[in-house]
């Protein structure tokens, strides 16, 4: 069957008329394939569009860490933003994008590796099966480099049956690699991975939790503020979407004194934001706001950070609550933070910088702030996962 590719569905499929789903197609695309249902699950390309470009990525064609390599960056970043704007316009709301910022090929120091006998890497498209990932186009040199140490490890820590997770962050400082899955290991599988992180002198390496070996502080630096984050820690995936996010959220809250970071995690926005403004730092995971609160006591000139540990799924700050602050930082996980949008859309918070790692959720919850009162002035796109279908957004919110 031949079909004509229309438009890409939020996973970065092409979409013919049906509609049948055709991955890594393009609009206006001709292809060609077997279709099952609704998929044609390995078109071949007719008429190929003039934003296709080969794809740099040795892995391409297995791995599914990215979705979108066949397209050139300039038709991505389109995408992206149009992503956006259909989820803010299917409320109505307005859409003030002013750009968006995208993050380096070779960038991302923060992954989540997956282990499977002696394969460290991605699952393959639509597969449980792992795909080595050897010249990783995603991957900062210093991860895809140790790779080969990271099969090791994972050799040492679990079985040939056990699939394990491997986050690993590239710091100030070297590695730092949090194992997780599989028995807890055996006396002589401690040693073997002290051994291990010592040859290649990693910063920390921790199984399941529990300390293996650590050569030097894990820490990471956020504007400069060193922080270390508890093992397999959030960390915003890239230090250029890091700086980009910062810069919105500087942006957004202008002059304000008193600053409030909900989903605040180990600081990465609180602990610059306190050079200037005092800053009270919110967060449900108790670890995370012990790395903020350490690293802002061994900081010197900053003003003050105070921490509390809520669940603001559960137990939002309350409109009363919120009254003491001149400015407020929200950056929730994927499903977006609407019971504590509702309380913000009752407070009087003059300005609002909203972080989000889902437009749909974004939508929803800017609809509630604007129905509370608040002006969406701007919108920036921040693409720390190019070749993926991630989107980032950062906003800043007024009071009208």
């Amino acid at each position: 069957m031949q079909l004509r590719i229309e438009r890409l569905g939020h996973r970065g499929d092409g979409i013919a008329p049906g509609p049948i789903f055709a991955p890594r197609t393009l609009p206006g695309e001709l292809v060609e394939g077997e279709v099952t249902g609704d998929r044609m699950a390995a078109p071949t390309v007719i008429e190929p569009s003039r934003d296709r470009v080969k794809p740099e990525c040795p892995n391409y064609d297995a791995c599914g860490g990215c979705d979108l390599m066949h397209a050139d960056d300039a038709f991505v970043g389109r995408w992206k933003v149009g992503i956006v704007r259909q989820a803010l316009e299917a409320r109505g709301l307005p859409a003030p994008i002013v750009g968006v910022a995208t993050s380096s090929a070779r960038s991302r120091r923060r992954a989540v590796l997956s282990a499977k006998g002696g394969t460290v890497g991605f699952h393959g498209r639509r597969s449980h099966e792992l795909v080595d990932v050897t010249g990783c186009r995603v991957l900062v040199p210093e991860i895809e480099g140790a790779l080969p140490v990271l099969a090791r490890i994972a050799r040492a820590a679990g079985s040939a049956r056990t699939e394990l997770s491997l986050t690993v962050i590239a710091g100030r400082n070297g590695l730092d690699v949090a194992v997780r899955g599989g028995p807890d290991p055996s006396q002589a599988a401690l040693t073997d991975l002290t051994g291990i992180a010592a040859e290649a002198d990693l910063a920390r390496l921790t199984v399941n939790g529990e300390l293996v070996a650590r050569s030097r502080a894990a820490s990471v630096s956020f504007a400069g503020v060193l922080a270390e984050p508890p093992p397999g820690g959030f960390l915003q995936a890239t230090r250029h979407g890091e700086s980009a996010l910062l810069a919105c959220v500087s942006k957004a809250l202008g002059q304000a004194g008193r600053v409030a970071d909900l989903f605040s995690g180990c600081g990465t926005f609180a602990l610059p934001i306190s050079r200037r403004a005092e800053v009270h730092a919110v967060e449900g995971d108790p670890d995370l706001l012990e790395a903020a609160a350490a690293a802002w006591r061994h900081t010197k000139g900053h003003r003050k950070l105070t921490t509390e540990r809520r669940d603001l799924f559960r137990d939002p700050l309350a409109a009363a609550e919120l009254s003491r602050f001149d400015g407020l930082v929200i950056d929730p996980p994927r499903a977006g933070a609407e019971a504590q949008c509702r309380e913000l859309a009752e407070s009087d918070v003059p300005r609002v910088a909203g972080i989000s790692c889902n437009p749909l959720s974004f939508a929803r919850d800017a609809e509630i702030l604007i129905g509370g009162g608040y002006r969406l002035d701007w919108i920036r796109v921040v693409d720390q996962f190019r070749w993926s279908p991630h989107v980032e957004v950062a906003a800043a919110f007024q009071r009208s």
